[in-house]
């Protein structure tokens, strides 16, 4: 589960917060459900701050590259609850303003999903926005029917034919730009959860389905989540992967929107990758700088995931992380953001400035 529904569009009207996250722990923080603003600020919030200078087009990219070595991979969203919050607090409280420019200044992905208005529309004026800062738009779709077993972040399309519709219209979203999507945070994690076994096999077709469509846009890389290292065995979740058609996306994602180690991640990514032929991946380091809290994870305990105290920020995003087969450390979650009403917090995705604070605070950089 991950916790993670980047309604960016409440970003304009709440600067405590819209975006939510979603699930893809083993019941890890999930995306929660967002209330959709009016149209004229959404469109407000997707097309980015008037008046930014415009950086350089990105160079040509093809797949077999790294698409995320070069441009910036961190975008401040103006009007982003924790850039505001900085904002706000600049002239009388200098030190809250600058641990709220911590998290702001190292951006996350756009979470695109069900909340999200008018997908095409939004996603195109979303990308174009991000690219006029010389940064690389960075989205994940979370959607797919069934999503997270009605746990906090339980929605998606309706049906399968309304996913492949969607699906399409993001993808037409994003056309020609560049750009890099990391697809249904959960989806592996959770197959054989909540899923009859036509279910599953529905969802790994509209898995594959996602992949080729973005991957046909030639100037986009596709990375399908995996979940994280305490969730499935490596030779387990290969297949799962290898099922949903991974062998045609760019690579697969881990940690999105949880708490493990880099290390360990690195040690459970290279053992997927081995059996996947030397497949490529990133790693989520978001809000695992002090790794993950102690608990049950055998047993699904809630607080692994669901907004355990004592965390801190990751590493920030970059594409230089000295192994060829990690093509980058990421903010795919938005840290700040809850993992679900559980542990103190508000419901998944609406941004919880004291515990933003927190993971501020405790970060090593």
């Amino acid at each position: 589960m991950t916790t993670s529904r980047a309604l960016c569009l409440m970003m304009v009207v709440w600067a405590t917060g819209c975006v939510a996250p979603a699930q893809t722990q083993p019941p890890a923080a999930t995306a929660a459900s967002a209330e959709s603003a009016p149209a004229a600020e959404a469109s407000k919030a997707a097309a980015g701050k008037p008046g930014e200078p415009t950086a350089s087009p990105l160079p040509p990219w093809k797949h077999g590259e790294n698409i995320f070595a070069g441009p910036k991979l961190a975008w401040v969203d103006p009007y982003g609850p924790a850039h505001l919050k900085s904002k706000l607090a600049s002239k009388t409280d200098p030190q809250t303003s600058a641990l709220f420019a911590k998290i702001a200044d190292n951006g996350g992905a756009e979470w695109i999903g069900d909340w999200t208005p008018n997908v095409q529309n939004w996603v195109a004026r979303r990308a174009a926005a991000i690219l006029k800062t010389g940064a690389l738009p960075l989205f994940l779709s979370y959607n797919i029917p069934k999503r997270d077993c009605g746990q906090y972040s339980a929605g998606g399309a309706t049906a399968g034919d309304a996913y492949k519709k969607w699906i399409t219209a993001f993808a037409n979203g994003i056309g020609a730009q560049r750009a890099a999507v990391v697809l249904e945070p959960d989806s592996i994690g959770l197959l054989t959860k909540c899923l009859t076994p036509a279910d599953q096999k529905e969802r790994l077709e509209l898995l594959h389905f996602a992949i080729h469509t973005f991957e046909a846009l030639g100037n986009t890389a596709v990375y399908l989540d995996a979940g994280h290292s305490g969730w499935l065995k490596p030779a387990e979740d290969a297949k799962r992967l290898k099922e949903a058609g991974i062998d045609e996306a760019d690579g697969f994602a881990l940690n999105v929107s949880n708490y493990k180690s880099t290390s360990t991640e690195i040690t459970y990514g290279k053992a997927i990758s081995k059996l996947l032929g030397g497949k490529h991946f990133v790693i989520d380091t978001s809000r695992n700088g002090n790794g993950p809290p102690n608990c049950d994870e055998a047993g699904d305990d809630e607080k692994c995931w669901c907004n355990p105290s004592g965390r801190a920020l990751g590493s920030p995003p970059t594409a230089s992380t000295a192994d060829p087969l990690i093509d980058a450390y990421l903010w795919l979650k938005k840290p700040g953001e809850s993992d679900g009403a559980c542990n103190g917090g508000p419901k998944a995705g609406v941004f919880w400035p004291d515990r933003a604070l927190e993971l501020a605070r405790n970060a090593k950089f």
